[in-house]
Protein backbone atom coordinates (compact mmCIF):
# COMPACT_ATOMS: atom_id res chain seq x y z
CA UNK A 1 0.00 0.00 0.00
CA UNK A 2 1.09 3.25 -0.76
CA UNK A 3 2.16 6.05 2.01
CA UNK A 4 -0.80 8.14 0.57
CA UNK A 5 -3.34 5.24 0.72
CA UNK A 6 -2.07 4.25 4.61
CA UNK A 7 -1.86 7.84 5.43
CA UNK A 8 -6.14 7.92 4.02
CA UNK A 9 -6.89 4.77 6.08
CA UNK A 10 -5.10 5.87 9.31
CA UNK A 11 -7.51 9.02 9.20
CA UNK A 12 -10.61 7.54 8.37
CA UNK A 13 -9.77 5.37 11.33
CA UNK A 14 -9.03 7.95 13.52
CA UNK A 15 -12.12 9.70 13.12
CA UNK A 16 -14.76 9.52 15.98
CA UNK A 17 -18.48 9.20 15.58
CA UNK A 18 -20.19 12.57 16.48
CA UNK A 19 -23.84 11.78 18.90
CA UNK A 20 -26.98 11.78 16.26
CA UNK A 21 -29.31 14.75 16.87
CA UNK A 22 -32.83 14.35 17.69
CA UNK A 23 -34.36 13.80 14.39
CA UNK A 24 -31.85 11.32 13.27
CA UNK A 25 -32.71 9.30 16.04
CA UNK A 26 -35.94 9.73 15.71
CA UNK A 27 -35.27 8.52 11.94
CA UNK A 28 -33.32 5.47 13.04
CA UNK A 29 -36.36 4.25 15.18
CA UNK A 30 -39.01 4.92 12.58
CA UNK A 31 -36.43 2.58 9.92
CA UNK A 32 -36.06 0.15 12.65
CA UNK A 33 -40.02 -0.12 13.43
CA UNK A 34 -40.80 -0.17 9.53
CA UNK A 35 -37.88 -2.96 8.50
CA UNK A 36 -38.97 -5.12 11.92
CA UNK A 37 -42.77 -4.80 10.82
CA UNK A 38 -42.24 -5.57 7.05
CA UNK A 39 -40.44 -8.67 8.26
CA UNK A 40 -43.20 -9.47 10.49
CA UNK A 41 -45.75 -9.22 7.71
CA UNK A 42 -43.56 -10.65 5.09
CA UNK A 43 -43.90 -7.66 2.73
CA UNK A 44 -40.29 -7.82 2.15
CA UNK A 45 -36.61 -8.65 3.77
CA UNK A 46 -37.12 -5.27 5.30
CA UNK A 47 -34.08 -3.29 3.97
CA UNK A 48 -36.08 -0.83 1.80
CA UNK A 49 -39.32 0.54 3.24
CA UNK A 50 -37.91 1.44 6.71
CA UNK A 51 -35.14 3.20 4.75
CA UNK A 52 -37.21 5.23 2.70
CA UNK A 53 -39.25 6.00 5.96
CA UNK A 54 -36.19 7.15 7.54
CA UNK A 55 -35.00 9.44 4.47
CA UNK A 56 -38.89 10.84 4.94
CA UNK A 57 -38.27 12.12 8.58
CA UNK A 58 -34.10 13.41 8.21
CA UNK A 59 -32.93 13.47 4.39
CA UNK A 60 -30.05 14.42 5.45
CA UNK A 61 -29.27 10.81 7.63
CA UNK A 62 -27.08 8.85 5.43
CA UNK A 63 -24.10 11.15 5.96
CA UNK A 64 -24.57 11.73 9.44
CA UNK A 65 -25.02 7.82 10.11
CA UNK A 66 -21.59 7.40 7.64
CA UNK A 67 -19.75 10.32 9.41
CA UNK A 68 -16.68 9.59 11.28
CA UNK A 69 -16.10 6.42 9.92
CA UNK A 70 -14.19 4.59 7.27
CA UNK A 71 -16.42 3.99 4.59
CA UNK A 72 -16.19 1.82 0.58
CA UNK A 73 -18.28 2.01 -2.01
CA UNK A 74 -18.24 -0.64 -4.44
CA UNK A 75 -20.47 0.47 -8.02
CA UNK A 76 -20.02 -1.23 -11.52
CA UNK A 77 -22.48 -2.96 -13.69
CA UNK A 78 -21.58 -6.34 -12.90
CA UNK A 79 -20.02 -7.94 -9.47
CA UNK A 80 -21.23 -5.70 -7.69
CA UNK A 81 -22.92 -7.75 -4.77
CA UNK A 82 -19.89 -10.06 -4.79
CA UNK A 83 -17.18 -7.49 -4.80
CA UNK A 84 -18.93 -6.07 -1.44
CA UNK A 85 -18.75 -9.11 0.31
CA UNK A 86 -15.54 -9.85 -0.47
CA UNK A 87 -14.36 -6.80 0.82
CA UNK A 88 -16.47 -6.81 3.90
CA UNK A 89 -14.71 -10.26 4.90
CA UNK A 90 -11.37 -8.65 4.26
CA UNK A 91 -12.26 -5.43 6.41
CA UNK A 92 -13.81 -8.00 9.34
CA UNK A 93 -11.19 -9.68 11.07
CA UNK A 94 -13.48 -10.54 13.59
CA UNK A 95 -15.08 -7.16 14.14
CA UNK A 96 -18.59 -6.11 12.80
CA UNK A 97 -18.68 -4.94 9.31
CA UNK A 98 -21.26 -2.36 8.12
CA UNK A 99 -22.56 -3.60 4.69
CA UNK A 100 -26.04 -4.10 2.87
CA UNK A 101 -25.56 -7.75 1.59
CA UNK A 102 -29.12 -7.78 1.05
CA UNK A 103 -28.09 -6.09 -2.78
CA UNK A 104 -30.44 -2.59 -1.51
CA UNK A 105 -28.58 -0.35 -3.09
CA UNK A 106 -29.86 2.79 -3.41
CA UNK A 107 -30.07 4.96 -0.03
CA UNK A 108 -33.49 3.61 1.28
CA UNK A 109 -31.05 0.14 1.52
CA UNK A 110 -27.85 2.04 2.60
CA UNK A 111 -29.47 3.84 5.91
CA UNK A 112 -31.17 0.76 6.66
CA UNK A 113 -28.11 -1.12 6.57
CA UNK A 114 -26.31 1.68 8.82
CA UNK A 115 -29.45 2.12 11.34
CA UNK A 116 -29.28 -1.98 11.79
CA UNK A 117 -25.36 -1.75 12.73
CA UNK A 118 -22.69 -0.55 15.42
CA UNK A 119 -22.24 3.03 15.01
CA UNK A 120 -18.50 2.87 15.28
CA UNK A 121 -17.56 0.03 12.28
CA UNK A 122 -16.20 -0.07 9.02
CA UNK A 123 -19.08 0.73 6.35
CA UNK A 124 -18.67 -1.57 2.87
CA UNK A 125 -21.56 -0.60 0.56
CA UNK A 126 -22.83 -1.51 -2.70
CA UNK A 127 -24.16 0.96 -4.87
CA UNK A 128 -26.07 1.66 -7.94
CA UNK A 129 -24.33 3.62 -10.68
CA UNK A 130 -26.17 6.04 -11.07
CA UNK A 131 -26.25 7.08 -7.19
CA UNK A 132 -22.43 6.65 -6.81
CA UNK A 133 -21.56 10.71 -7.52
CA UNK A 134 -23.96 11.41 -5.25
CA UNK A 135 -22.57 9.10 -2.61
CA UNK A 136 -19.02 10.12 -3.14
CA UNK A 137 -20.11 13.95 -2.56
CA UNK A 138 -21.91 13.16 0.41
CA UNK A 139 -19.79 10.60 2.26
CA UNK A 140 -16.46 11.47 0.93
CA UNK A 141 -15.60 7.39 1.40
CA UNK A 142 -12.37 6.21 1.79
CA UNK A 143 -12.22 3.83 -1.06
CA UNK A 144 -14.34 3.77 -3.95
CA UNK A 145 -13.91 0.39 -6.07
CA UNK A 146 -15.03 0.61 -9.68
CA UNK A 147 -15.81 -2.66 -11.45
CA UNK A 148 -17.16 -2.18 -15.25
CA UNK A 149 -19.85 -0.19 -16.83
CA UNK A 150 -22.19 -1.99 -19.73
CA UNK A 151 -25.94 -1.54 -21.09
CA UNK A 152 -28.29 -3.13 -18.49
CA UNK A 153 -31.73 -2.63 -17.57
CA UNK A 154 -32.60 -0.69 -21.14
CA UNK A 155 -35.85 0.81 -19.66
CA UNK A 156 -34.28 2.63 -17.05
CA UNK A 157 -30.41 3.26 -17.14
CA UNK A 158 -28.45 5.81 -19.67
CA UNK A 159 -26.34 4.89 -22.26
CA UNK A 160 -23.09 4.31 -20.20
CA UNK A 161 -21.09 6.52 -21.95
CA UNK A 162 -23.39 9.18 -20.21
CA UNK A 163 -23.40 6.99 -17.19
CA UNK A 164 -18.96 7.14 -17.39
CA UNK A 165 -19.39 11.33 -17.42
CA UNK A 166 -21.30 11.05 -14.83
CA UNK A 167 -18.75 9.28 -12.74
CA UNK A 168 -15.83 11.52 -13.83
CA UNK A 169 -17.45 14.48 -13.41
CA UNK A 170 -19.06 13.19 -9.94
CA UNK A 171 -15.24 12.39 -8.89
CA UNK A 172 -13.42 15.29 -10.42
CA UNK A 173 -15.50 17.28 -8.05
CA UNK A 174 -14.86 15.42 -5.01
CA UNK A 175 -11.05 17.20 -5.26
CA UNK A 176 -10.93 19.41 -2.17
CA UNK A 177 -13.32 17.55 -0.26
CA UNK A 178 -12.63 14.06 -0.29
CA UNK A 179 -9.15 13.82 -1.43
CA UNK A 180 -8.69 11.67 1.13
CA UNK A 181 -10.01 9.04 -1.13
CA UNK A 182 -8.54 6.12 -3.28
CA UNK A 183 -10.12 5.01 -6.31
CA UNK A 184 -9.65 1.36 -7.41
CA UNK A 185 -10.25 1.37 -10.61
CA UNK A 186 -10.71 -1.41 -13.52
CA UNK A 187 -7.74 -0.59 -15.69
CA UNK A 188 -9.47 -2.82 -18.56
CA UNK A 189 -12.68 -1.02 -18.60
CA UNK A 190 -11.69 2.41 -21.24
CA UNK A 191 -15.23 3.95 -19.86
CA UNK A 192 -13.94 3.25 -16.07
CA UNK A 193 -10.59 4.18 -16.71
CA UNK A 194 -12.10 7.59 -18.33
CA UNK A 195 -14.15 8.12 -15.30
CA UNK A 196 -11.46 7.21 -12.44
CA UNK A 197 -8.80 9.01 -14.26
CA UNK A 198 -10.29 12.18 -12.99
CA UNK A 199 -10.19 11.19 -9.45
CA UNK A 200 -6.85 12.32 -7.57
CA UNK A 201 -5.74 9.33 -6.72
CA UNK A 202 -6.26 5.86 -8.28
CA UNK A 203 -4.88 2.04 -7.86
CA UNK A 204 -5.09 0.56 -10.93
CA UNK A 205 -6.17 -3.29 -11.23
CA UNK A 206 -6.12 -5.24 -14.85
CA UNK A 207 -9.20 -6.77 -14.16
CA UNK A 208 -10.18 -8.09 -17.67
CA UNK A 209 -13.23 -7.04 -19.73
CA UNK A 210 -14.96 -10.08 -21.00
CA UNK A 211 -17.58 -7.81 -22.70
CA UNK A 212 -16.36 -5.72 -24.81
CA UNK A 213 -19.57 -4.28 -27.19
CA UNK A 214 -20.15 -1.22 -24.71
CA UNK A 215 -17.16 -0.27 -24.68
CA UNK A 216 -15.53 0.32 -28.30
CA UNK A 217 -16.52 3.63 -28.61
CA UNK A 218 -13.86 6.22 -26.68
CA UNK A 219 -15.43 8.19 -24.33
CA UNK A 220 -12.82 10.79 -24.62
CA UNK A 221 -13.39 11.58 -28.58
CA UNK A 222 -15.74 9.25 -29.54
CA UNK A 223 -13.20 7.65 -31.84
CA UNK A 224 -12.78 3.93 -31.97
CA UNK A 225 -10.85 1.67 -28.60
CA UNK A 226 -8.59 -0.62 -30.08
CA UNK A 227 -8.11 -3.93 -27.99
CA UNK A 228 -4.64 -5.51 -27.92
CA UNK A 229 -4.74 -9.13 -29.32
CA UNK A 230 -8.32 -9.17 -29.81
CA UNK A 231 -10.90 -7.52 -32.32
CA UNK A 232 -12.85 -4.59 -30.50
CA UNK A 233 -16.01 -5.88 -31.96
CA UNK A 234 -15.65 -9.36 -30.94
CA UNK A 235 -17.52 -9.17 -28.15
CA UNK A 236 -14.91 -10.29 -25.42
CA UNK A 237 -11.68 -12.79 -25.09
CA UNK A 238 -12.02 -15.77 -26.83
CA UNK A 239 -11.38 -18.97 -25.31
CA UNK A 240 -7.90 -19.90 -24.13
CA UNK A 241 -6.82 -16.32 -24.58
CA UNK A 242 -4.53 -14.56 -21.92
CA UNK A 243 -5.46 -13.76 -18.44
CA UNK A 244 -5.25 -10.10 -17.67
CA UNK A 245 -1.94 -8.49 -17.22
CA UNK A 246 0.53 -5.51 -17.93
CA UNK A 247 1.07 -7.05 -21.19
CA UNK A 248 -2.55 -6.39 -22.10
CA UNK A 249 -4.57 -3.22 -23.13
CA UNK A 250 -6.31 -1.03 -25.08
CA UNK A 251 -5.97 2.58 -26.87
CA UNK A 252 -7.02 5.07 -29.03
CA UNK A 253 -5.79 7.05 -31.53
CA UNK A 254 -6.06 10.33 -29.83
CA UNK A 255 -3.94 9.05 -27.24
CA UNK A 256 -6.62 7.85 -24.74
CA UNK A 257 -4.94 4.10 -23.43
CA UNK A 258 -4.83 1.96 -20.76
CA UNK A 259 -3.26 3.40 -17.77
CA UNK A 260 0.07 1.33 -16.42
CA UNK A 261 -1.71 -0.57 -13.87
CA UNK A 262 -0.34 -1.14 -9.85
CA UNK A 263 -2.19 -4.79 -9.64
CA UNK A 264 -2.93 -7.73 -11.93
CA UNK A 265 -3.73 -11.11 -12.42
CA UNK A 266 -1.55 -14.03 -13.54
CA UNK A 267 -2.83 -17.31 -14.85
CA UNK A 268 -4.27 -19.29 -17.66
CA UNK A 269 -7.05 -17.90 -18.78
CA UNK A 270 -8.19 -21.03 -20.68
CA UNK A 271 -9.03 -22.34 -17.37
CA UNK A 272 -11.12 -19.69 -16.78
CA UNK A 273 -14.56 -21.82 -17.27
CA UNK A 274 -13.39 -23.89 -14.48
CA UNK A 275 -14.33 -24.34 -10.69
CA UNK A 276 -12.58 -23.69 -7.49
CA UNK A 277 -9.57 -24.82 -8.83
CA UNK A 278 -8.62 -22.29 -11.14
CA UNK A 279 -5.00 -21.18 -10.53
CA UNK A 280 -4.71 -17.28 -10.21
CA UNK A 281 -2.47 -15.18 -8.68
CA UNK A 282 -2.78 -11.89 -7.77
CA UNK A 283 0.33 -9.28 -8.54
CA UNK A 284 1.35 -6.12 -7.18
CA UNK A 285 3.98 -3.55 -9.11
CA UNK A 286 6.11 -3.55 -5.89
CA UNK A 287 6.73 -7.51 -6.36
CA UNK A 288 4.10 -8.81 -3.93
CA UNK A 289 2.12 -11.87 -5.60
CA UNK A 290 -0.86 -13.67 -3.47
CA UNK A 291 -2.48 -16.66 -4.77
CA UNK A 292 -6.20 -16.61 -4.62
CA UNK A 293 -7.49 -19.48 -3.97
CA UNK A 294 -11.66 -18.65 -3.73
CA UNK A 295 -14.88 -20.90 -2.38
CA UNK A 296 -16.78 -19.33 -5.22
CA UNK A 297 -16.04 -20.53 -8.84
CA UNK A 298 -14.73 -18.63 -12.02
CA UNK A 299 -12.22 -16.10 -13.22
CA UNK A 300 -14.45 -12.96 -12.90
CA UNK A 301 -14.44 -13.68 -9.48
CA UNK A 302 -10.88 -13.69 -9.13
CA UNK A 303 -10.86 -10.30 -10.73
CA UNK A 304 -13.16 -8.94 -8.17
CA UNK A 305 -11.30 -10.59 -5.51
CA UNK A 306 -8.60 -8.84 -6.57
CA UNK A 307 -10.29 -5.32 -6.91
CA UNK A 308 -11.53 -6.18 -2.91
CA UNK A 309 -7.71 -6.81 -2.03
CA UNK A 310 -7.00 -3.05 -3.42
CA UNK A 311 -9.63 -1.59 -1.84
CA UNK A 312 -8.82 -3.30 1.46
CA UNK A 313 -5.28 -2.03 1.75
CA UNK A 314 -7.00 1.53 0.87
CA UNK A 315 -8.68 1.28 4.21
CA UNK A 316 -5.53 0.18 5.83
CA UNK A 317 -5.72 -3.72 5.92
CA UNK A 318 -2.60 -5.42 4.02
CA UNK A 319 -3.89 -7.74 1.19
CA UNK A 320 -2.13 -10.79 2.49
CA UNK A 321 -4.48 -10.59 4.93
CA UNK A 322 -7.80 -9.66 2.84
CA UNK A 323 -7.03 -12.35 0.20
CA UNK A 324 -6.82 -15.41 3.12
CA UNK A 325 -10.60 -13.77 4.98
CA UNK A 326 -11.57 -14.10 0.96
CA UNK A 327 -10.85 -17.45 1.06
CA UNK A 328 -13.54 -18.08 3.42
CA UNK A 329 -16.33 -16.74 1.55
CA UNK A 330 -18.51 -20.07 -0.32
CA UNK A 331 -21.37 -18.24 -1.38
CA UNK A 332 -22.70 -14.67 -2.04
CA UNK A 333 -26.83 -14.30 -1.47
CA UNK A 334 -27.15 -17.89 -2.74
CA UNK A 335 -25.03 -17.85 -5.60
CA UNK A 336 -22.44 -20.58 -6.85
CA UNK A 337 -23.77 -22.36 -4.58
CA UNK A 338 -25.42 -26.01 -4.93
CA UNK A 339 -28.70 -26.53 -3.22
CA UNK A 340 -31.46 -29.49 -3.68
CA UNK A 341 -34.70 -27.84 -5.71
CA UNK A 342 -37.45 -30.25 -5.07
CA UNK A 343 -34.38 -32.89 -4.26
CA UNK A 344 -32.50 -32.26 -7.28
CA UNK A 345 -28.99 -30.72 -6.76
CA UNK A 346 -28.85 -27.22 -8.52
CA UNK A 347 -26.52 -24.74 -8.80
CA UNK A 348 -27.41 -20.93 -8.49
CA UNK A 349 -26.45 -18.76 -10.39
CA UNK A 350 -27.60 -14.79 -10.98
CA UNK A 351 -26.71 -13.41 -14.66
CA UNK A 352 -28.87 -9.75 -15.59
CA UNK A 353 -27.37 -8.74 -18.80
CA UNK A 354 -25.50 -9.63 -21.89
CA UNK A 355 -21.70 -8.98 -19.80
CA UNK A 356 -22.98 -11.15 -16.57
CA UNK A 357 -24.56 -13.97 -19.00
CA UNK A 358 -21.54 -14.37 -21.17
CA UNK A 359 -19.82 -14.43 -17.97
CA UNK A 360 -21.50 -17.65 -16.97
CA UNK A 361 -22.45 -19.30 -19.89
CA UNK A 362 -18.39 -19.41 -20.38
CA UNK A 363 -17.94 -20.98 -16.62
CA UNK A 364 -20.83 -23.88 -17.36
CA UNK A 365 -19.68 -24.44 -21.31
CA UNK A 366 -16.97 -27.32 -20.42
CA UNK A 367 -19.62 -29.59 -18.33
CA UNK A 368 -21.89 -32.19 -20.29
CA UNK A 369 -24.73 -31.71 -17.85
CA UNK A 370 -28.26 -29.97 -18.12
CA UNK A 371 -28.38 -26.29 -18.14
CA UNK A 372 -31.39 -24.28 -16.91
CA UNK A 373 -32.18 -20.77 -18.18
CA UNK A 374 -34.92 -18.69 -16.83
CA UNK A 375 -35.84 -15.65 -17.80
CA UNK A 376 -38.41 -12.80 -15.96
CA UNK A 377 -39.17 -9.12 -17.07
CA UNK A 378 -40.46 -7.40 -14.02
CA UNK A 379 -39.43 -4.05 -12.55
CA UNK A 380 -36.35 -5.14 -10.51
CA UNK A 381 -35.19 -7.25 -13.82
CA UNK A 382 -36.31 -4.92 -16.23
CA UNK A 383 -39.22 -4.94 -18.54
CA UNK A 384 -36.99 -4.87 -21.97
CA UNK A 385 -35.88 -8.32 -22.21
CA UNK A 386 -34.34 -7.85 -25.73
CA UNK A 387 -30.69 -7.78 -25.21
CA UNK A 388 -31.45 -11.75 -25.29
CA UNK A 389 -30.30 -11.43 -28.56
CA UNK A 390 -26.69 -9.73 -27.76
CA UNK A 391 -25.93 -13.18 -25.48
CA UNK A 392 -23.98 -15.76 -26.62
CA UNK A 393 -26.31 -19.00 -26.27
CA UNK A 394 -24.98 -20.74 -28.85
CA UNK A 395 -22.08 -21.74 -26.41
CA UNK A 396 -24.88 -24.35 -24.64
CA UNK A 397 -25.35 -25.89 -28.16
CA UNK A 398 -24.82 -29.47 -27.37
CA UNK A 399 -26.00 -29.71 -23.95
CA UNK A 400 -29.66 -30.87 -22.79
CA UNK A 401 -31.30 -27.37 -22.37
CA UNK A 402 -34.75 -26.06 -20.52
CA UNK A 403 -35.96 -22.53 -20.89
CA UNK A 404 -38.07 -21.33 -18.08
CA UNK A 405 -39.36 -18.42 -16.37
CA UNK A 406 -42.14 -15.87 -17.30
CA UNK A 407 -40.52 -14.87 -20.66
CA UNK A 408 -39.36 -18.61 -21.62
CA UNK A 409 -40.90 -18.15 -24.94
CA UNK A 410 -38.60 -14.99 -25.60
CA UNK A 411 -35.98 -17.33 -24.15
CA UNK A 412 -36.91 -20.33 -26.27
CA UNK A 413 -37.04 -18.08 -29.39
CA UNK A 414 -33.75 -16.87 -28.77
CA UNK A 415 -32.29 -20.38 -28.22
CA UNK A 416 -33.82 -21.46 -31.38
CA UNK A 417 -31.68 -19.13 -33.29
CA UNK A 418 -28.73 -19.83 -31.84
CA UNK A 419 -28.76 -23.27 -32.61
CA UNK A 420 -29.68 -24.86 -29.10
CA UNK A 421 -31.81 -27.89 -28.40
CA UNK A 422 -34.21 -27.52 -25.62
CA UNK A 423 -37.43 -27.63 -23.90
CA UNK A 424 -39.54 -25.08 -22.41
CA UNK A 425 -40.93 -25.05 -18.97
CA UNK A 426 -42.77 -22.11 -17.56
CA UNK A 427 -41.94 -22.80 -13.68
CA UNK A 428 -38.74 -22.78 -12.06
CA UNK A 429 -38.96 -25.60 -10.29
CA UNK A 430 -40.49 -27.86 -13.07
CA UNK A 431 -37.71 -27.00 -15.77
CA UNK A 432 -35.39 -28.40 -12.61
CA UNK A 433 -36.92 -31.08 -12.40
CA UNK A 434 -37.16 -31.90 -16.01
CA UNK A 435 -33.56 -31.14 -16.93
CA UNK A 436 -32.45 -33.42 -14.08
CA UNK A 437 -34.22 -36.06 -16.32
CA UNK A 438 -31.99 -34.91 -19.59
CA UNK A 439 -28.74 -36.14 -17.81
CA UNK A 440 -26.37 -37.96 -19.82
CA UNK A 441 -26.65 -41.36 -19.04
CA UNK A 442 -24.61 -44.63 -18.76
CA UNK A 443 -21.25 -45.85 -17.95
CA UNK A 444 -19.33 -43.17 -19.96
CA UNK A 445 -21.33 -40.33 -18.36
CA UNK A 446 -19.91 -41.02 -14.79
CA UNK A 447 -21.67 -39.49 -11.55
CA UNK A 448 -23.95 -37.10 -12.38
CA UNK A 449 -23.36 -33.38 -11.53
CA UNK A 450 -25.41 -30.79 -10.58
CA UNK A 451 -28.29 -29.17 -12.86
CA UNK A 452 -27.07 -25.83 -13.17
CA UNK A 453 -29.12 -22.54 -13.41
CA UNK A 454 -28.60 -19.33 -14.30
CA UNK A 455 -31.37 -16.90 -13.91
CA UNK A 456 -32.09 -13.11 -14.43
CA UNK A 457 -32.94 -11.01 -10.99
CA UNK A 458 -36.67 -12.35 -10.24
CA UNK A 459 -35.86 -15.81 -11.60
CA UNK A 460 -33.17 -16.48 -9.49
CA UNK A 461 -34.77 -14.44 -6.38
CA UNK A 462 -37.94 -17.35 -7.15
CA UNK A 463 -36.36 -20.38 -6.98
CA UNK A 464 -34.19 -19.73 -4.39
CA UNK A 465 -37.01 -18.84 -1.92
CA UNK A 466 -38.81 -22.35 -3.48
CA UNK A 467 -36.29 -24.51 -3.48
Amino acid sequence: MTAAASASASAAVGRRTAPLPPRSRLAVATIRSVNALSRTLRLGSGTVLGGRAGLAVDPGLLARLAAGRPVALVSGTNGKTTTTRLLAVALADGDPVVTNGTGANMPAGHVAALAAGSRSAPVVLEVDESYLPGLVRSLAPAAVVLLNLSRDQLDRTNEVRMLANRWRHGLAAATGYADQTTVVANADDPLVAWAAAAAPRVVWVAAGLGWRLDAVGCPACEGRITFAGDHPAAGGTAAGGTAAGPAGGWSCSCGFARPPVDVWLEGDAAEQAGTDGIAAVACWSDGRRLPLALGIPGWFNRANAALAAAGAEALGVPAERAVAAMATVGEVAGRFTVRPVDGVPTRLMLAKNPAGWQELLGLVRPGSGPVVVGINARVADGRDPSWLWDVPFEQLAGRPVVATGERCRDLSVRLRYAGVTHTTVRDSVDAVRTAAGMAPAGPAAGRPGPVEFIGNYTAFADLLARR
